[in-house]
């Protein structure tokens, strides 16, 4: 057994932005570690120097820590089995390389690119099924060797993959899946830059990491027999191997960003919670034996597990994403959302208003659940931070009638007799006005609404009136009357 305590890793490439996918990768194998009171490693693959973002690594870390996954081992933190960069253990690499140099189990490939991509391109003239190296540095003696290395001429180190029995991985969602081995190539494992590929850097460091069990996208499922044979030829225990399924677009395209959003930090700036973020993450694969679908992160430490995550591909739906967010938001402190919501009132026009904390809370109350997103206080209801300078025309042409003025003359009158009203004093008064009118409370409600707010929807007419305040009713209702009357006019 390769170690009692089951040990997984999240090994990204800092190439930028932390995909989606690659959140769901790192919720899987935290959930998974946590579950069975394993340890949860952050790994950085930044072998390919080519693709290097600087300050990808920074952000990937801040990413991680701020949806909640704690590592246990990696970058910042103590571990015996670092260093944590696959940069800083170029050393390694080529002990083992040397290793499979020796047993015959890989060998250096002296070929130039030119001559790689004539074989390529003859190979795809003949329409073999797939091109692969022709093995012609397989057989090139020692003497050969010795003298090309002492010419100076640049070579990379290739798998040596040999005649024999198919390679049969046993895993964990997607059951036996079996390779023959003229599928496989015979992979480069280390660059002429010295520096390993993808291949031989994983599989060193996940058996020197003592990693039990390697939980990854299904686009490395291909590359998985290339990675058994790493381990057979070193003699090494394999781990136990699930791939998750690929993300897609509504269309079944794999995710990319040429349709949308993939990116975490994308999703971060869009004002989506980190729980509804996780949240809809652990459901692109996975679910319940009872379809639950609201968890926060204790939750889906308790429920998960790898039986239950799917082969077929996951559906990215972003309305469902938008409505786990609605709910993760309602069942937040109310003073938690105040205090995101003054965040996103210094960030927004209306950044230099004093605004007290006691009339915020009674805007978050009233706006709860018309809201998906805190950024919407502000962008659905713009009438409690300032004035409507327009109406809405439509509301005018159904609500607007011809006693309108009149009726809110009165409720206005009403209203001004009023000492530090409360909300059902704002509600007594309008009733009394259409009483005394002899009709609905309707015929002065949306009157009411569409001269203090502009627009014709919104939170309950009398929350509205009652968090403007009186005074602040009355101005706007006298401001709406000298205008809409007039809008009345040029749409009837």
């Amino acid at each position: 057994m390769i170690n009692k305590t089951p040990r997984v890793r999240f090994a990204p490439s800092p190439t930028g932005y932390l995909h989606v996918g690659g959140l769901r990768t790192a919720l899987y194998n935290y959930l998974f570690a946590k579950k069975n009171g394993g340890e949860f490693i952050l790994r950085i693959e930044d072998t390919d120097r080519n693709r290097f973002v600087e300050g990808a690594v920074e952000n990937l870390i801040e990413t991680i820590n701020w949806v909640g996954l704690e590592y246990d081992e990696g970058p910042n933190k103590d571990g015996n089995v670092g260093p944590y960069f696959q940069s800083e253990r170029l050393d390694v690499y080529k002990k083992y390389s040397n290793q499979l140099i020796e047993q015959g189990d890989a060998y250096r490939c002296f070929c130039t690119p030119e001559r790689l991509t004539a074989l390529r391109e003859e190979q795809q003239k003949a329409k073999l099924p797939q091109a692969k190296y022709d093995k012609l540095c397989l057989h090139f003696s020692k003497e050969e060797i010795e003298q090309n290395i002492e010419d100076g001429k640049s070579f990379i180190v290739r798998l040596n993959v040999k005649h024999g029995e198919n390679v049969i991985i046993n895993d964990i969602v997607r059951d036996r899946v079996e390779f023959t081995r003229d599928v496989i190539d015979d992979q480069v494992l280390i660059k002429t830059d010295g520096f390993p590929t993808y291949h031989m850097a994983n599989v060193v460091d996940d058996h020197l990491m003592g990693i039990t069990h390697v939980i990854r996208g299904e686009e490395w499922l291909s590359s998985t027999p290339k990675h058994i044979l790493l381990y057979n030829a070193f003699g090494w225990e394999l781990p136990e191997f699930a791939h998750l399924p690929l993300l897609l677009n509504a269309d079944r395209s794999k995710l990319s960003k040429r349709q949308g959003d993939v990116a975490v930090e994308d999703y971060k700036a869009k004002g989506y919670l980190k729980e509804a973020l996780l949240n809809f993450v652990s459901l692109l694969g996975w679910s319940t034996s009872d379809n639950e679908e609201l968890f926060n992160l204790d939750d889906l430490v308790e429920k998960f597990s790898l039986e239950r995550v799917h082969k077929a591909g996951a559906i990215f739906n972003i309305e469902k994403f938008d409505w786990i967010n609605a709910e993760h938001l309602r069942k937040k402190d109310k003073l938690e959302i105040l205090q995101m919501l003054k965040t996103e009132l210094t960030q927004s026009k209306y950044k230099d208003l004093e605004l007290s904390d006691e009339y915020l809370l009674l805007i978050v109350e009233a706006m709860l659940e018309r809201v998906s997103f805190v950024k919407e206080y502000i962008d659905n209801s713009p009438y409690f931070y300032e004035r409507p300078t327009t109406y809405d025309e439509a509301v005018i042409k159904k609500r607007w009638k011809d006693d309108s003025v009149e009726l809110l003359q009165k409720y206005i009158e009403k209203l001004s007799v009023l000492n530090n009203p409360v909300k059902e004093d704002f509600e007594i008064a309008l009733k009394q006005v259409a009483e005394e009118a002899d009709c609905g409370a309707g015929r002065i409600i949306h009157p009411a609404r569409v001269a203090t707010s502009g627009v014709g929807i919104g939170p309950g007419v009398y929350d509205l009136l009652f968090i403007l305040g009186r005074d602040e009713v009355i101005e706007r209702i006298n401001d709406a009357l000298k205008v809409i009357p007039e809008i009345k006019a040029n749409i009837s």
